[in-house]
């Protein structure tokens, strides 16, 4: 269900969603106070419906947590090595290792401007050196 053509209405759902009373969820919606009003609108179909489809969606947020994806990783880990497939455990250890904010993935890069000179002669002169052997722009 989409959110609540009226935005007091969607607001007071998600008031009430959050656990607020219906005349505290009432008054934030940007309504005057009244209980009686407030009682009224919380027995409104609609509301109802969206307010239980925000509470299934907060409860289905809550229970996929950090704590959780590394308990399963964990799991498929050692299902994984009683299985003797060891790659499989290694790549849930890594999940859980990243999980965690142990393990970064790092990139190295090559610096393709770098010119490499090899010679057996001595560097006497530095500016002579230079001349011989520096890029030419």
């Amino acid at each position: 269900m989409p959110a609540l053509d009226n935005p007091k209405h969607e607001r007071f759902a998600q008031g009430l969603a959050k656990g607020k009373s219906a005349s505290q969820a009432y008054v934030d919606a940007g309504y005057k106070e009244s209980r009686p009003a407030a009682s009224r609108l919380s027995t409104n179909v609609n509301v109802m419906s969206r307010v239980a489809e925000l509470q299934d969606i907060g409860s289905l947020r809550a229970e996929v947590t950090l704590e959780s994806l590394i308990r399963e990783a964990g799991e498929i880990q050692e299902a994984a090595k009683t299985e003797k497939q060891y790659s499989a455990a290694t790549a849930a250890l890594t999940a859980k290792a990243k999980l965690a904010g142990l393990w970064v993935d790092r990139a190295e890069t090559e610096n393709v401007n770098t010119n490499y000179v090899v010679s057996s002669d001595p560097i006497d002169n530095v500016e002579d050196w230079e001349r011989e052997h520096a890029p030419k722009h």
